[in-house]
């Protein structure tokens, strides 16, 4: 018997990762937001080349291979430099290869002996697990998103500029849209989420139910 997969794709502050992470815990499922993957990526490239803003394919490789433990707790990994650093190096396909195998790996065999998976980012519907049991697609308003962005940076102590955010937030959304490789894209089979006028109750209860009712279409 396969391991249970639920992929969650989505816009950035659609409200996908706190859905993500509150499903995993409902249903004994291990998470990985892999979106982090990449911001692990983006801050070494920060890291290793701080005075390049274009990032080559053999910089964006130097940096995959130089993630550690660390790196990936590193509290930088939210800040929006490394957002929006992110953003441009999951356009490169070589980084993509680099990271793919190990976000499969994860589905196949959750750690911990988890009852399944839940990965959560851009392309797990479409490319990183076409398979999966579950496939959910989370957006909203671009302007009710930035606001979300807002309302989390200043929670954490950040600056933040609501224009500034709402433009940062439309060109990384035409930019994943619009990217060669894997790009931003609702799966054919995926239920879609708005959750514009959602909180976080509502839009778990929404994907609890889709998720229950399938289970039992399938029974």
């Amino acid at each position: 018997m396969t391991t249970p997969v639920i992929a969650i794709d989505g816009t950035a502050a659609s409200g996908k990762g706190t859905l993500a992470r509150r499903l995993a815990r409902q249903l004994g499922y291990a998470y990985l937001d892999t979106g982090l993957l990449y911001r692990a990526t983006a801050l070494m490239t920060l890291t290793l080349f701080p005075e390049q803003n274009d990032i080559s394919e053999e910089m964006a490789l130097k940096a995959v291979n130089a993630i550690t433990a660390e790196t990936m707790e590193n509290p930088t990994l939210r800040d929006e430099e490394t957002t929006q650093r992110a953003s441009k190096v999951a356009a490169i396909p070589a980084v993509r290869t680099a990271l793919i195998e190990q976000q499969r790996k994860f589905a196949k065999t959750p750690p911990d002996g988890a009852d399944g998976a839940i990965l959560d980012g851009r392309d797990i519907g479409t490319v990183i697990c076409p398979d999966a049991d579950h496939k959910i697609y989370v957006d909203a308003d671009v302007k009710v998103r930035a606001e979300r962005r807002v309302k989390e940076l200043l929670e954490r102590g950040d600056e933040a500029i609501h224009a500034c955010v709402l433009q940062d937030m439309r060109e990384r959304d035409a930019r994943d849209s619009s990217r060669s490789v894997a790009p931003l894209v609702a799966a054919d089979d995926a239920f879609i989420m708005d959750t514009t006028r959602m909180d976080a109750d509502v839009a778990f209860a929404t994907a609890l139910e889709f998720i229950s009712k399938r289970n039992e279409s399938k029974a």
